[in-house]
């Protein structure tokens, strides 16, 4: 082992693996559900707009993908050598869709809910939330365009060898 290949360094990388699919689950989850009691409510008196008002859920799974996405990339790099350089540049990956995610989800879910219950009294609202509901999936689209330009970096110049 040597500075700049510690034993430790594998664990920023599965920390940055982990938090890229725990934090972009979260998201999604909450996305889901928020979004889910919304329509839940708007569905007992508009019970044909269910399957149009879906859409917010349908946005808040995609967050999760992102996160699977980024944490696959980020698992086939690990090896027992690694670069503590590696290793920071995976959990910043990690980090960056993680909690990019986190925050889509959580933007989707308020949309969502507050949008169906809206449009299924306004229909004119409906373009409006489904904007609403792209530029907070964007958000999460971000996060992934950095995950992936940070994690191309992660062949750095120092190599661990024993």
């Amino acid at each position: 082992m040597t500075d700049l290949c510690p034993v430790y360094a594998p664990f920023f990388g599965a920390m940055g693996c982990t938090s890229a699919i725990v934090f972009t689950c979260f998201g999604a989850a909450y996305g889901t559900a928020k979004s889910g009691v919304g329509i839940a409510a708007m569905g007992v008196l508009r019970p044909d707009l269910i399957v149009k008002n879906i859409i917010p859920v349908i946005m808040a799974g995609i967050i999760g993908i992102y996160g699977l996405v980024v944490s696959v990339l980020i698992s086939n790099n690990l090896t027992q050598q690694t670069a503590l350089f590696t290793g920071f540049i995976q959990l910043g990956a990690g980090l960056s869709v993680g909690l990019s995610g986190l925050a889509a989800g959580f933007a989707i879910g308020i949309v969502g809910d507050a949008g169906v219950r809206g449009s299924a009294q306004q229909p004119r609202l409906f373009v409006g939330m489904i904007l609403i509901l792209i530029f907070a999936e964007v958000l999460g689209l971000y996060g992934l365009i950095v995950a992936l330009l940070m994690n191309s970096r992660t062949g750095g110049d120092v190599t661990c060898t024993r």
